[in-house]
């Protein structure tokens, strides 16, 4: 019997065994790697189970950064007991993105992967095969196209100008910036792919079938446990015991989105049949629809799919816009000789007298080159969504083998003394004369990634970024709370599948346009 206050025997007992498995496993596989003559990245020697956790904190983008200026540019950790090496220079990101995408196009499996997005049925955490073929090219050509897009520029304006309006109605109170964009950018997104705001009671069919909060706490916890160190992913074995309680909180959060889905289809699925051969898609949602009813498909596209894909453009579309242009808003308000030679340049080009349209952001180098250094700084996923190694490869001189999950640290890139001079300071002069872009082509510049895995709807989110920037510094001048200087401004974030500010930014906005612009 064991007595009280002490740990109970069986408890020794298991902990010595799990200890004894594990170093077990570990010297086994060093010495079958000295006998491949395998020849792995440099990294930190792991502890038994629990690998390289123990090196990792509450920012882990932080602290592989730190992992990475000591071990070098590749470098391997383990994760409990998943092998995970870390690329963090241009060339690394080139070999892995570039030269071996189709090695490296593989997702991780995890629990988010199977929870969140009906069991890897979205496009970011689908495998690699015909079902994400098929998916991308569906991206491409129907959902994300320069016509598509294009099509939809009407529903951009109006909510941007309703935006516009109410911050010019609030008479210079001071506004919660992110919730005003989360609200732009939810509403946009909203009209595009679902045909109407579902969170306000907008539309023909009148019923609110969710708060607002109640959705952007959806979205937000949608981003935080997909990026999570999830105890089960990495130690398997203790899987089942949910240590963390994330398993649990991803199972609430899909029967959240699967309720709300299954209202958005079946209304959808009803005008369809209402209407007959008369039908004409209007939104997103009508599309992946069409698609799902297309017998020429490779692979059956399931409701379960179309589910996936508006979850997926839903919460992307939303998360990105609003985080970067937060971002921007606060490195300006800390520098605002920066915001005032931005709107030297829109009165010069755009003039006085209207808006700032999506077609004039060309002629904008110097509003587009804020956007590009905020990217830089501030990544919206600071080591993109992870990739994993389909086969052995060789990268740089050092093994990986099949099996292994692959991070590309964007958020070190964008720091690194080799690429950018004085790299913590925001200087958006650094683009300016030069054709950097983050389309992809461009590895010392990657807020959406490269290759087959990029995030195929980098145009729209560019899109809504650079016009969103350019009318709120265009439309107006922005201050901090009265009483609050710009060297006390909170710049520290939060980590999950992106890293928005701790800290809310709250803002008052005076007009800096003739009044009758606002009514526009």
């Amino acid at each position: 019997m064991d007595v009280e206050g002490t740990t109970p025997t069986w408890v020794v007992y298991l902990a010595t065994a799990l200890v004894s498995v594990s170093l077990l496993g570990a010297l086994l596989e060093a010495m079958a790697r000295r006998k491949r003559g395998l020849r792995p990245p440099p990294g930190p020697r792991p502890w038994p189970v629990i690998g390289s956790l123990h090196l990792i904190g509450a920012l882990p983008h932080r602290s592989i950064h730190e992992l990475s200026r000591r071990y070098g540019p590749i470098m391997q950790l383990y994760l409990g007991s998943q092998r995970v090496v870390v690329g963090s220079s241009v060339e690394i990101a080139k070999e892995f993105l570039k030269t071996h995408d189709v090695v490296f196009a593989d997702r991780p499996r995890t629990a988010a992967g199977k929870y969140t997005t009906y069991n890897y049925s979205d496009i970011t955490w689908s495998p690699y095969g015909p079902y994400w073929r098929q998916a991308r090219k569906m991206c491409l050509m129907e959902l994300f196209s320069t016509k598509r897009l294009d099509s939809y520029e009407y529903i951009r304006v109006e909510e941007l100008r309703g935006v516009l309006r109410r911050l010019h109605a609030g008479g210079g109170a001071t506004v919660d910036l992110k919730d005003c964009l989360s609200t732009l950018s939810l509403n946009v997104i909203s009209r595009m792919v679902l045909g109407r705001s579902y969170t306000d009671g907008g539309g023909e069919e009148g019923e609110a079938v969710v708060s607002p909060e109640e959705f952007k706490r959806m979205l937000d916890e949608l981003f935080l446990l997909n990026g999570v160190l999830n105890v089960g992913d990495m130690i398997p074995w203790l899987d089942f015991l949910d240590l963390q309680g994330y398993v649990r909180r991803m199972k609430a959060l899909s029967k959240k989105f699967h309720s709300f889905l299954d209202h958005v289809i079946d209304e959808h699925n009803e005008r369809r049949r209402r209407m007959g051969a008369a039908f004409v898609p209007r939104d997103m949602v009508d599309v992946l629809l069409q698609l799902a009813d297309d017998p020429g498909l490779d692979v059956k596209f399931t409701r379960d799919g179309v589910k996936g894909f508006t979850q997926d453009m839903l919460a992307g579309g939303t998360e990105s816009s609003a985080v970067t242009v937060e971002w921007a808003m606060s490195e300006l308000l800390r520098k605002p000789h920066i915001m005032e030679k931005a709107a030297e340049e829109l009165d010069r080009v755009v003039g006085r007298d209207r808006w700032v349209e999506e077609k004039d952001m060309p002629q904008l180098p110097y509003v587009e080159a804020i956007a590009k250094e905020t990217m830089r700084l501030h990544p919206v996923a600071p080591m993109l969504v992870p990739r994993y190694s389909r086969e052995d490869c060789t990268i740089a001189g050092y093994d990986i083998p099949a099996g292994t999950e692959i991070l590309v640290h964007v958020w070190s890139i964008g720091r690194d003394p080799k690429v950018w001079d004085s790299p913590e300071d925001f200087m958006p002069e650094r683009f300016q004369g030069k054709a950097i872009d983050v389309k992809g082509h461009d590895f010392e510049l990657l807020p959406f990634g490269a290759g087959r895995r990029m995030c195929p709807g980098y145009a729209l989110g560019l899109r809504v970024i650079q016009a969103s920037l350019a009318n709120l510094l265009h439309g107006f001048k922005w201050k901090l709370p009265e009483g609050m200087k710009p060297e006390d401004l909170n710049m520290e974030e939060i980590f999950g599948l992106s890293t928005p500010r701790k800290v809310p930014l709250e803002v008052v906005a005076e007009p800096r346009l003739p009044p009758h612009v606002y009514h526009l």
